[in-house]
Order: C-alpha cells, then sequence, then structure tokens
C-alpha cells in the first residue's frame, strides 16, 4: 500500500513505520479480529456475535470483503473493512475502521482508511458509504465525508451515514 498521502509524525513513531496491509491470511484475520475484539467489544461493550460476521472468515474465501491491517513493530494496531457490495453505480462501505485505543491520534485510523479508499477506488467504485459512530464524526468529516440523515441505534450505539464520493 503507498501512504505517500499520510504526513503526519507523531511522537516516537510514524505513519511511515506502520506496515499496512490487505489481509490474506487467517493469521492476519485473527490479528484483525483482535483488535476489533479490543475496541469494539472490550471497550465498547458490543456482543460478539453482533461484531464478528460472515465477511470476516477466511480471507481466501471470502470474495465480498476486503480487509485491512495495520502492524507498528510487530503488533496489529489498526484494522478497517470494505464490503464489496451493489453494482457499479452503488458506493461500497466501509465498516469495522478500529484502532487499539493507545495508538489512537497518531494517524493510524486515517492511513486504514485511506487504503479501503485506494481498494474502492481500484475496483472502480463511485464513492464510500459507512456508518459512523457520533463522537467519531469529525475524523470522517476531516477525510471528506458527509454525514445525512437522522441518528440511528447500531449495537445500542448511536450513529449517523456518512457519504464520501469519488
Amino acid at each position: 500500500m503507498n501512504l505517500s498521502a499520510c504526513k503526519m509524525r507523531p511522537e516516537g513513531s510514524s505513519v511511515s513505520d506502520l506496515d499496512l496491509r490487505v489481509i490474506r491470511t487467517q493469521s492476519e484475520m485473527a490479528d484483525a479480529l483482535s483488535v476489533r475484539r479490543a475496541v469494539f467489544i472490550a471497550e465498547q461493550g458490543v456482543a460478539e456475535a453482533e461484531e464478528i460476521d460472515g465477511y470476516d472468515e477466511d480471507p481466501a474465501q471470502v470474495t465480498d470483503a476486503v480487509h485491512v491491517i495495520a502492524y507498528l513493530d510487530g503488533r496489529a494496531v489498526a484494522t478497517g473493512r470494505l464490503l464489496l457490495a451493489g453494482g457499479p453505480s452503488e458506493n461500497s462501505r466501509i465498516g469495522r475502521v478500529a484502532v487499539l485505543r493507545e495508538y489512537r491520534g497518531h494517524g493510524y485510523g486515517r492511513s486504514v482508511m485511506i487504503a479501503l479508499e485506494q481498494e474502492a477506488r481500484r475496483r472502480r467504485y463511485p464513492g464510500i458509504t459507512l456508518a459512523a459512530q457520533l463522537p467519531v464524526i469529525p475524523f470522517y468529516e476531516r477525510l471528506g465525508y458527509a454525514a445525512r440523515g437522522e441518528i440511528f441505534v447500531e449495537a445500542e450505539i448511536e450513529h449517523r451515514w456518512m457519504d464520501r464520493r469519488f
């Protein structure tokens, strides 16, 4: 993945130190799920049955989702996924973007988003839709996403739909 668009240089480490890749192995998927379990299940109280789904199975077998994983010094620190639904006129959908608490604010979530957006563009989707938790709407707005519609509840957490066209 080309992360040249990420120029943040956090203290101690930088985005350029991040090993960001499309998940291809079950081991990488297990690492991504460990990040998601820490963020969504342990930290936010989402039920595992609601968090983990069929898109999270063996990446060699799942053809309608692309996951990315970010490693820093060999530790999985961030992840996200792109759902490849609909036809060529429909947006792809980003979800399950998670950064371990102690690694937030260093540009790693932004790097994951850029990687997912690059994958959506490569596959010629016209844009991306995502369900943003209310506290992170400003993060997505800085990346060019616009909120729409009313607040809705998913996994007992308030969200709004957000879109970005390419």
